[in-house]
């Protein structure tokens, strides 16, 4: 009897842990799973010391306030987070607004399709992805418009990942994703049809760094939309449970600094674009963004401990506890932020490169 009781309660183990792993574990695009979890381009024993150094920068708030020092914040960032963003959350790394009947994956697409509509491309333009991610929304950019998407993001183990899923997707002729720093751009003045920003843009030390860049890759007359993260007008800034919130996202989010979003057109007007459209896309009628954080909050304890249980056997790196945590709480502040709309991380700006230069 003693052996029978041992047995199933084994078995109960066996098939609970195959639960977790096979059926739960991969992401909702199936890019990732539980067990492939890594820390990125960084060595699986640097993980934890990578993590601690992350938070190092935020002891010296100074140092992230300089270009030289925010591409390797945010590339340790990225290497830290990338693959539970992939396996919890999609490979989308962004917020779209809730849609009644539809799922959060196609929530997500209108939401990028959006976007590449409102830049009024053809087939075969070349437009640029400016922090590209694992490439999420460029591959439904491309399958939608069918216009040949460039992509850069700072981080090299982005770079692969997003290259293997636009082969996957069969969307590798249409798709180009490249290293670099979106602050220095590789690319030869005029040369892109169209550009946009999904929800990147805030990891730049100064808006005008990055959009001067856009301004200067894209040709005169073209069109560059981006989605903002940005403090709204219900923010007060000597209310301490606002600025809590705020520099919660900050410090889970590698970001320099929030801006206002009263800074975003003035700062694309001081670099030479033209303001076409300016909207909030989180305000009424729209429905919250935030309702995908707040429901999965199951899903975050069921993963955390799959997370705990993987990093204690030497499956996942140390460390992985850690920075799931923090993703955890950064959340959190995150669903605050909606509730309280002081924060929106879906400021939409539409500009236009004037045909004729300003004299």
């Amino acid at each position: 009897m003693d052996f029978l009781a041992l047995f199933c309660t084994g078995a109960l183990l066996a098939c609970g842990l195959y639960w977790f792993v096979c059926v739960l574990g991969p992401a909702e695009q199936k890019g990732k799973r539980a067990v492939d979890l890594s820390g990125g381009s960084i060595s699986a024993e640097k993980v934890q010391d990578n993590y601690k150094q992350y938070w190092s920068f935020f002891r010296s708030p100074k140092e992230i306030e300089t270009a030289e020092k925010v591409p390797d914040f945010v590339d340790t960032f990225y290497n830290l987070v990338t693959d539970i963003y992939e396996w919890g959350w999609g490979q989308s790394f962004h917020f779209s607004p809730s849609i009644p009947g539809k799922s959060h994956r196609d929530a997500t697409r209108l939401h990028e399709e959006m976007a590449v509509d409102l830049i009024d491309v053809k087939p075969g333009d070349r437009i640029l992805d400016v922090g590209c991610g694992v490439g999420g929304p460029m591959r439904a950019i491309a399958a939608h418009s069918r216009a040949k998407v460039v992509g850069i993001t700072i981080n090299e183990y982005q770079v692969n990942r997003a290259r293997l899923h636009n082969k996957k997707a069969g969307l590798d002729s249409l798709c180009e994703v490249v290293c670099g720093n979106f602050l220095e751009m590789p690319f030869q003045d005029n040369s892109f049809d169209g550009a946009y920003s999904i929800e990147a843009t805030c990891h730049a030390p100064k808006l005008e760094q990055v959009y001067a860049e856009v301004f200067r890759v894209l040709k005169p007359g073209s069109l560059y939309v981006s989605y903002e993260w940005v403090t709204t007008d219900k923010y007060i800034a000597d209310n301490p449970e606002h600025v809590e919130i705020i520099q919660g996202i900050e410090r889970g989010d590698a970001l320099p600094g929030l801006r206002s979003y009263l800074d975003i057109a003035e700062t694309a007007k001081e670099v030479g674009f033209e303001v076409v459209k300016e909207k909030d896309l989180a305000k009424p009628p729209a429905l919250p963004w935030w309702t995908r954080l707040k429901m999965g909050r199951i899903a975050y304890w069921r993963n955390h401990i799959l997370v705990t249980v993987l990093a204690a056997i030497g499956i996942a790196p140390k460390g992985t506890v850690d920075v799931h945590e923090m993703l955890f709480k950064t959340a959190d502040y995150l669903t605050r932020g909606g509730d309280s709309g002081i924060f929106s991380p879906m400021h939409m700006i539409l500009l236009r490169k004037p045909k004729v230069p300003p004299s």
